[in-house]
């Protein structure tokens, strides 16, 4: 863990106030820190604001965190995100579904996202 989520998780445990998040990389080490440690609260704080930074270039990683961490929100803005038109054929060519597919794998969310796909044919 590194300094600056070590101080925010201190942060947070002394004062029980979130702190501010200024970047989905944060977002996603505090959100690690906050699981481990049991600290539902703050793991929240980080599950919501990693949902309004998912882009083509995220979607792979916070699906892996969401499916990892068991983050429900998360996971379900990533299969939104994916299901708008042209997002999950883009990702599906791109390197995040090929590192989720073979390094990471995210079965049930992938499963969701091919089923989802399969009844709109």
């Amino acid at each position: 863990m590194d300094a600056e989520v070590f101080k925010a998780l201190l942060q947070f445990i002394y004062t029980d106030s979130p702190p501010v998040i200024l970047s989905a990389s944060m977002a996603e080490r505090l959100l690690v820190a906050a699981d481990r440690y049991k600290l539902e609260e703050l793991k929240l704080v980080c599950e919501d604001a990693l949902c309004w930074h998912i882009d083509m270039s995220s979607v792979a990683v916070s699906l892996a965190l969401a499916e990892k961490h068991d983050c429900s929100a998360l996971r379900a803005a990533c299969i939104q995100f994916l299901s708008c038109p042209g997002n999950l054929e883009s990702f599906m060519a791109s390197d995040g579904f090929e590192k989720i597919r073979t390094c990471c794998p995210c079965p049930s969310a992938l499963m969701d996202l091919v089923l989802k796909k399969i009844t709109k044919v």
